[in-house]
């Protein structure tokens, strides 16, 4: 995939659009709030070239999701000329937010939208990647609609990094030229973020596949799945070779679908929401998943006021939600987004496809996770969840919760049938422990 740059008869016809990328972020002003398209998608050359005003440049934001990128802005030495606010927080500015040179908003991504919308959170300048121009002018977002859609909807100015190597992915996918008012042409490969090939030991990857196995157990022929990135999602797939007509309505996909849908598991024929379509938001993967992506008719991108709806997501009939925990307690409330008072992610999609799965006909919402933590020396069930810790997910939304020591189901379930069921997928070595301490304070086990 490697579209042809941008047309002689619309780079004439729109001339004074296109212009450096020096020059396109010198519209940036002191006290402006600058959106970032987030994920693969992150044009690289304009953030280069904002980064490099920072001297004369002071208390601008930068806000964006998940980004696969360097993030120079958040450098100590950018104190005072740029501060990051995180709706999701990426490898690459967590330091920052943990050190106080950056910000955290808790909030679902469902939510996003509505919020730049209301103008409640004003956008000044959104910096964005496309593909280049259609005949009749039309870019795509590429791999990422997410919140971008809302951003350059409502930011003052609109600044693209125009990029022959962004796929053109359908779906509500596509900004105007006209609505664009500068374009700054490059032709570099997008950034990829491929499946983990971690250094895990082999008793760590031998836990994940007896995960995925569990996991997998719940899914049912014509099963509709929310499936991430990581090892989970990954070790998951690897047992849903035998399934039939699975769909997808998903926030983000990777390339671990690829296989399925290439050997007719997932065929979305069975979906009662878009049928047909493995509806995403944005994807987060390697060039093969770009490559596959470009204008596929399979896939529908859709924002994520959409695609993270509580109530859209339920309209997918067996609706089943994979989402993963940093820990969870023994009444079964949910931490995701922090280790202790440390912020290590966000909210992302969590809420919204456990509830959406919840409502769902048939739906199963999951929380899968390793029993332990630091080579067995730390319990991941919990007696509490750590000081600080955040509850993304309360225990009243939560139903099945997976261990490489089996799957339970808490829904319905009394705070003592809870903390018997999650003792019983706890690793071992700490049963004893989190049975005497069940004894002691709730008066069970």
């Amino acid at each position: 995939m490697h579209y042809s740059s941008v047309s002689a008869t619309i780079k004439s016809k729109y001339e004074r659009k296109f212009v450096t990328a020096d020059e396109a972020v010198s519209v940036i002003r002191s006290g402006d709030r600058v959106y970032i398209h987030p994920g693969c998608a992150v044009p690289q050359q304009l953030v280069d070239a904002m980064v490099a005003r920072y001297e004369e440049l002071f208390d601008v934001e930068v806000c964006h999701l998940l980004g696969v990128s360097e993030a120079a802005y958040v450098r100590p030495e950018m104190q005072g000329h740029f501060r990051h606010n995180a709706f999701f927080i990426g490898k690459n500015v967590r330091k920052a937010v943990c050190e106080g040179r950056a910000d955290f908003t808790p909030i679902f991504l469902s939510e996003i939208p509505s919020l730049i919308y209301s103008k409640n959170y004003h956008v000044d300048v959104a910096l964005i990647q496309v593909s280049p121009p259609d005949e009749h002018g039309f870019c795509s977002f590429g791999v990422g609609v997410e919140c971008t859609r809302a951003a350059t909807d409502v930011a003052k100015v609109v600044i693209a990094q125009v990029n022959p190597n962004m796929p053109r992915t359908l779906g509500d996918s596509f900004i105007h030229i006209n609505k664009i008012d500068y374009c700054v042409e490059v032709d570099t490969p997008l950034r990829e973020l491929p499946q983990l090939e971690g250094d895990e030991t082999p008793e760590e990857l031998e836990n994940y596949r007896r995960i995925g196995q569990h996991v997998a157990s719940l899914v049912d022929d014509g099963a509709t799945l929310q499936l991430g990135i990581g090892r989970i999602p990954d070790a998951v797939v690897k047992f849903l070779g035998d399934r039939k007509h699975l769909g997808v309505h998903s926030e983000m996909v990777s390339d671990g679908i690829i296989p399925l849908i290439e050997a007719g598991v997932i065929t979305n024929q069975k979906k009662t929401l878009l049928q047909g379509k493995t509806v995403t938001s944005f994807v987060l993967g390697s060039h093969e998943l770009f490559e596959y992506i470009d204008n596929n008719p399979f896939f529908e991108f859709r924002p994520t006021q959409f695609t993270n709806d509580p109530f859209t997501i339920a309209r997918n009939r067996k609706m089943v939600a994979i989402n993963s925990a940093i820990e969870v307690d023994l009444t079964g409330q949910v931490c995701a987004d922090s280790m202790g008072y440390k912020f290590y992610s966000g909210f992302g999609g969590q809420v919204d496809f456990i509830r959406g799965a919840a409502k769902s006909e048939g739906g199963k919402p999951i929380i899968a996770l390793p029993s332990t933590a630091k080579n067995n020396a730390i319990s991941r069930i919990t007696t509490r969840l750590r000081d600080g810790a955040g509850v993304t997910t309360s225990r009243g939304d939560v139903h099945y919760v997976a261990t490489e020591y089996g799957v339970v189901n808490l829904h319905g379930k009394t705070v003592r049938e809870r903390i018997e069921a999650l003792i019983s997928i706890a690793h071992p070595n700490f049963r004893t422990e989190l049975e005497e301490f069940a004894r002691e304070q709730y008066f069970t086990c």
